[in-house]
């Protein structure tokens, strides 16, 4: 019988792939440089490298929430569901 010394015998199941490890770090070095989340996992670079349900699930990571904020993801969720992610900012209606 294997025995398992330190580690669940499934940790397997939640182990990241190292394409997810780049993705996660694409996005959170492209926001921190100011980018709009959005607009960073809209990129081409993440579109090749991902499908839409692993670009759902970088936004259920702990560490992608924390940094972008809580807010932001929930806009994110909310614009994934819809049919396309803006490549743009929406245009900012000036007060009259």
């Amino acid at each position: 019988m294997r025995r398992f010394r330190g580690r669940s015998p499934f940790a397997f199941l939640f182990a990241r792939t190292q394409r997810e490890q780049y993705l996660e770090q694409y996005v959170l070095r492209e926001h921190r440089r100011g980018r709009p989340v959005a607009e960073v996992l809209d990129d081409p670079y993440v579109r090749n490298r991902s499908t839409p349900a692993e670009r759902a699930r970088l936004l259920e990571r702990p560490e992608i929430v924390s940094a972008l904020g809580e807010e932001t993801v929930r806009e994110l969720k909310r614009l994934q569901g819809a049919a396309h992610v803006p490549r743009t900012r929406p245009a900012v209606e000036e007060p009259t």
